[in-house]
């Protein structure tokens, strides 16, 4: 059932990983060629699937459960992996890996792959499918005008938006692993765990505090069963004001250090060229205005939860369920997630 997308999936990667080095590093330019290339491809009904005009309601109802458990239709929009010739598959895929970084997609590619251990883990499970995802287009790809994508599955969404072929927007980006690390059960695929820098670097922050560092940045109670911002449309930003935690400036330098460290590994699975962007614009790297929160144990195996926020960008982390070995991490933006504010902008500039 699932050796056609493995192959797919390897020719993908192999194509990915030579680099992007087309139109001199210009991800627009990568974009725009990969989803009308894309859309080439399609027959009418295809098409009917597959495109949106940017201001549809699709654009913000954005998942990271599986299709049955989604309200009221019990299924994503969008045109189906599962449904798509391998030529369209290919396709879907070189628009996935002309956002992201190498690892960004080796990532994403195997959080698909972990469905297949479920499906055998769940006893031929059918909502376990790595061919379960689904690619929507917003709007007209072109480096004019705004236009965005999103690459949506169980515990996968990537949703970027693009603006006058020079802006961008990455947020929600959501993975999610379950397993987070493989067991014994899991055969030849033990051991194999997604997003290992994002708990591993977590722990030793956390774990690195004195006494009085840990008063301000362990929060009261348990874990919160999952990230709090779940699957909202938008990151309300009252929900997190006043901000809690430890400030940034009340850490060392090597924790400051692991702190930069693993909010990166949250944005490294994009190209450094859109990140720099964004970062010209809203603070990302080494931002002293950042507050780091904590919940739950302090070791694997115990229910936990911790947040990165700054004035922009919120990144979430929660590993509570499945005996903690079940993450969900989350980058949010509160005032621009998928785009909104590159959108407002450009509304501005045509009215």
């Amino acid at each position: 059932m699932f050796k056609s997308f493995s192959l797919i999936t390897l020719f993908a990667l192999i194509n990915v990983l030579k680099g992007h080095d087309s139109h001199h590093n210009n991800p627009a330019h990568d974009m725009v060629d990969a989803a009308n290339n894309f859309i080439s491809s399609l027959n009418k009904e295809e098409q009917s699937k597959a495109i949106f005009d940017l201001d549809d309601d699709h654009r913000d109802g954005w998942y990271f459960i599986p299709d049955k458990f989604i309200k009221p239709t019990g299924k994503r929009k969008g045109l189906l992996i599962k449904t798509m010739s391998p030529q369209q598959r290919l396709l879907a895929h070189a628009l996935l890996a002309s956002a992201m970084s190498s690892d960004g997609y080796r990532q994403a590619t195997t959080v698909m792959t972990l469905e297949a251990i479920l499906h055998e883990l769940e006893n031929k499970n059918p909502i376990r499918d790595p061919e379960l995802y689904y690619l929507s287009i917003f709007g007209k790809p072109s480096l004019k005008g705004s236009w965005g994508w999103r690459f949506e599955g169980h515990h996968l969404s990537i949703n970027v938006a693009i603006a006058d072929g020079k802006l961008y927007s990455l947020t929600p980006s959501f993975f999610g692993t379950n397993p987070a690390k493989s067991g014994d059960d899991a055969g030849s695929f033990k051991g194999l765990e997604v997003l290992k820098e994002e708990q591993e670097i977590a722990f030793e922050l956390i774990n690195s505090m004195s006494a009085e560092q840990k008063k301000l940045a362990i929060l009261p109670g348990e874990a919160p069963a999952d990230i709090i911002t779940k699957q909202d449309r938008t990151a309300n930003i009252k929900t997190f004001l006043p901000a809690k935690g430890i400030h940034y400036t009340k850490l060392n330098k090597d924790q400051q250090s692991k702190l930069n460290h693993l909010l990166n590994s949250y944005v490294s699975k994009y190209r450094h060229e859109i990140l720099e962007e964004i970062n010209g614009r809203k603070k990302i790297f080494s931002n002293s205005q950042v507050h780091f929160a904590w919940a739950g144990g302090t070791k694997r195996g115990v229910g936990h939860y911790y947040r990165i926020q700054g004035k922009d960008f919120l990144f979430e982390y929660d590993n509570t369920q499945g005996g903690a070995n079940h993450v969900h991490a989350v980058w949010r933006d509160f005032d621009g997630d998928f785009g909104r504010d590159l959108l407002k902008e450009h509304h501005k500039k045509e009215h």
